[in-house]
Formats: C-alpha cells, sequence, structure tokens
C-alpha cells in the first residue's frame, strides 16, 4: 500500500488559489476597503518582512469576520464548482488519477482553506488535510481554527492521521518552501514537477 501526498496551491494549480477566492467570496464594499486597510500588510508580506501565516491570518479575518457560515459555505461550494476546474495542472491531475488507478490513498495536504477544499475534495474521492476556519454560532470568526496547515504543521498532521510506517512507498508533490517538511517524509518526493533532492 502506498500514500500520495499532494499540495493544492501551485502544484495541483497554475496559480496560488486563496486571492481568487477572496474576490468571489468577499462583499465587494468589504473587498475594495481591505484593499486599502491590508495594503501594507500585503507589501510587507511580498517585501519579505511579513511571514506568510500572519498576511494570510489578517486577510481572513478582515474578509470573514462576521460572515455567516451558510453564506460562505454556498460560495465555497460554487467556488469548487464553477473555479478551480478551470485552473487545475493537466499533467498534476494525471499522476493523481495515476496514484488512484493503483489504489494507493490520496491526500491533498493543503495551507488553503477547507470551505472550498472540502467540497473538491469530495468530488475527487481523495482526502484532505488543510487549513480550517473557526465559525461560533454559525458564524465566521476571521480565524482559523488550529494552526495553518503549512510547513512543519504538514507534517504533523499527515503523522497524526496515517501511520506511516505501513506505506510501502510515500510520495509527495509540492512547489513552494512550505511544503519542504512534507516532501521529507517522502521515497519519491517531487518539486515544482521535478525530482526533489534534500
Amino acid at each position: 500500500m502506498n500514500l500520495a501526498l499532494f499540495d493544492f496551491d501551485g502544484t495541483l494549480t497554475v496559480r496560488e488559489m486563496m486571492p481568487d477566492f477572496m474576490y468571489a467570496a468577499v462583499a465587494p464594499t468589504r473587498l475594495a476597503i481591505g484593499r486599502v486597510v491590508l495594503a501594507p500588510l500585503v507589501l510587507g508580506y511580498r517585501a519579505g518582512w511579513v511571514s506568510g501565516n500572519r498576511a494570510r491570518a489578517g486577510i481572513v479575518d478582515f474578509g470573514f469576520r462576521g460572515v455567516p457560515e451558510a453564506r460562505l459555505q454556498a460560495a465555497g461550494m460554487a467556488f469548487a464548482n464553477d473555479v478551480l476546474p478551470g485552473v487545475l495542472r493537466a499533467d498534476a491531475m494525471a499522476r493523481l488519477q495515476w496514484h488512484r488507478d493503483r489504489g494507493d490513498t490520496v491526500a491533498v495536504v493543503s495551507g488553503g482553506l477547507d470551505i472550498y477544499l472540502s467540497h473538491w475534495c469530495e468530488t475527487q474521492g481523495v482526502d484532505l488535510l488543510c487549513s480550517r476556519l473557526e465559525v461560533r454560532k454559525e458564524h465566521m470568526t476571521g480565524r482559523y481554527r488550529g494552526a495553518q496547515c503549512v510547513g512543519e504543521e504538514k507534517v504533523r498532521r499527515i503523522r497524526e492521521r496515517y501511520d506511516l510506517p505501513r506505506y510501502e512507498r510515500i510520495h509527495a508533490y509540492g512547489d513552494t518552501h512550505e511544503d519542504h517538511a512534507m516532501l521529507g517524509l517522502a521515497h519519491e518526493a517531487w518539486y515544482r514537477g521535478e525530482p526533489w533532492r534534500r
């Protein structure tokens, strides 16, 4: 039995999808204000002064705090059904299908949001480990539920979910430094479509 671990953004897709989801799911007025309010945070991230975790946390807080869960779930389902199919990498999806055809356990391990990834992974019949949004009283709090699923957190979630010694071979696919820890678990690791060397 083998295990195949796929990052989502930039690995299975042609680009990071969180910005696209924000544009699709956040109310236009809030989006316009957010462009101004969050500009220093975004610029700091692009300059390397602000971590990805902090930037994403700030964006999620501004975009989703107080939003009804049902509304965001509907936006997530629409995004999974209408947007994601158009941004998938054909070669990466062929590789995912190859693993499924062999009977491997396949999982998406992503810093992306459960609000849309859960719908997509369900249609694909693959497991999901990802960043989750917090809900209280049927409204979004604007916070993550637990740690963002990046870097070492990916490894922690994988070890929590799977008994790794049971697998004959572990395959992993990623495209950024936030995937390096996950790639380090694998017998066969691929980085941006090429074999990865530690």
